[in-house]
């Protein structure tokens, strides 16, 4: 992937992640983290509503069906593990409960927050 290609991959990357951070709040959730880097990976977003804290991942394509399908299992794993990461820094969140959900993103269609999308 070249440069430009590259840096156009992130701008959609950062508007689709916008995007659901609004989608989020609209539900009641409160966002706590954008982009949480460690050692065993990212979470694109964080985000909290009464005790439940939601580890999200984000994922635009060109259609809905498409961004669904591109959870992997690694990525799945790499997030559980930058959770885990995440948490071990804030001890006042650790008895929240905790689900991994997905915002799926495509071009001309409504976001769609699929809650608990996965377990690990």
């Amino acid at each position: 992937m070249n440069r430009s290609a590259r840096r156009e991959a992130e701008r959609r990357g950062h508007w689709a992640e916008t995007l659901a951070a609004w989608l989020l709040r609209a539900k009641g959730y409160r966002i706590l983290d954008r982009r949480f880097r460690s050692r065993a990976g990212e979470i694109d977003l964080v985000a909290r509503r009464g005790r439940h804290i939601a580890f999200v991942e984000v994922k635009v394509r060109g259609d809905l069906d498409a961004a669904a399908g591109s959870v992997t299992p690694r990525q799945r794993s790499r997030i559980a593990r930058a959770a885990e990461h995440w948490l071990a820094v804030r001890a006042r969140d650790r008895d929240c409960d905790i689900s991994f959900d997905v915002v799926l993103v495509a071009p001309w269609s409504w976001p769609r927050h699929i809650a608990s999308a996965f377990r690990v």
